[in-house]
């Protein structure tokens, strides 16, 4: 095995398995359910909008590939894990649909979006079965030999993952009309959006492979630090990113007047910044002013420096494992790329 692979090919070594392990799960029942499956793996880049078989964009898969190789440093088998990474890729794909309705956007990874497609309620419905799916994925634990007491003791840590990402769904769209969020408050909302997913899957990773409380712990708090810091840098990339890199315009996420991070420090510190987001619509002029009114209050350096600390946090907890191996050695490197990216 390559000593120092690249990120890209962690992030795409499972990717076969994964997806045959989904395959199997988001199957058609029968044919009179066939537009419902069909919406399902459509989102999922299978199918084009005839539900004819294609090869569209995907996710990244970063959540099944740190559950898979979290399982294999706490020393276990990869192929035991996997109905855990497929469950955790499902239930994250389930909350883009839903995100998707409810931000109104349009289009995902250079596609109609299923609810422009099929419809609000169609939707709406497409996501809640994809959330079911998941949790039928992860029985398949059983299949794999997983002992029946550590198969209860994952759906108690996806459960709660799941709760805290709605949780946090919700905190982030309470926010959208308020000017006064705390750096805390906004630290809370993404410990729950996007850390808690990521740090559910390196719980579960650890503890499908560990019997060892503290091991599994300090996985935990090392997927819940790195996916706060994951999304402080998501939150920079949507305002200063590249958008021939990144995909979408750097002043979408100024003109719905998204309180990330940048913003949230930008807002208590520029008073022409809490005027102009007081606005009902804001135009493409405005983006531009607020881009310069967040330089100017050194907004971008701000979430660097808190990227970094939580990013360095993250390592931490994962030192204190005191467990040296190729995985964990992979693990620092899909690590250090997510706080590294450009899209």
């Amino acid at each position: 095995m390559n000593s120092n692979p690249d990120p890209f090919t962690l992030l795409t070594r499972y990717a076969s398995p994964v997806e045959a392990e989904m395959r199997a799960v988001v199957a058609e029942p029968t044919p009179q359910l066939a537009g419902l499956i069909g919406m399902l793996q459509y989102h999922l880049g299978w199918v084009d909008a005839n539900f004819r078989p294609v090869s569209a964009r995907s996710g990244k898969g970063i959540r099944p590939a740190f559950c898979l190789l979290t399982a294999q440093a706490a020393g276990g088998r990869w192929e035991h894990a996997l109905p855990a990474a497929a469950a955790l890729e499902l239930v994250h794909n389930f909350s883009l649909i839903h995100d998707d309705i409810e931000d109104g956007d349009r289009e995902r990874r250079g596609r109609p979006t299923v609810w422009v497609l099929w419809g609000l309620s169609q939707g709406v419905n497409a996501g809640d079965a994809l959330f079911v799916l998941a949790r039928m994925a992860l029985h398949r634990l059983a299949e794999r030999g997983v002992p029946a007491a550590r198969v209860v003791a994952a759906f108690r840590v996806f459960d709660a993952a799941c709760l805290a990402l709605t949780q946090g769904q919700y905190l982030d769209l309470s926010f959208e009309n308020r000017l006064d969020v705390t750096v805390e408050e906004y630290l809370a909302m993404v410990s729950g959006k996007t850390a808690a997913l990521l740090g559910a899957a390196c719980h579960l990773g650890a503890l499908l492979s560990s019997d060892d409380p503290n091991l599994v712990a300090h996985y935990r708090r090392f997927g819940e630090e790195l996916g706060i810091a994951f999304q402080i840098c998501d939150d920079i990339l949507g305002i200063w990113g590249q958008s021939s890199i990144t995909g979408k315009s750097s002043a979408n996420d100024i003109l719905r007047k998204k309180k990330s991070l940048p913003v949230v420090f930008g807002l208590a510190q520029q008073p022409e910044l809490v005027e102009i987001y007081a606005r009902e619509v804001l135009a493409p002029d405005d983006a531009a002013r607020v881009l310069h009114l967040l330089e100017a209050a050194g907004a971008r350096q701000f979430a660097q420096r808190l990227a970094e600390q939580h990013h360095q946090a993250a390592m931490a907890e994962l030192a204190k494992t005191r467990i040296e191996n190729q995985a964990q050695a992979e693990l620092r490197i899909l690590a250090q790329f997510l706080i590294n990216r450009t899209y």
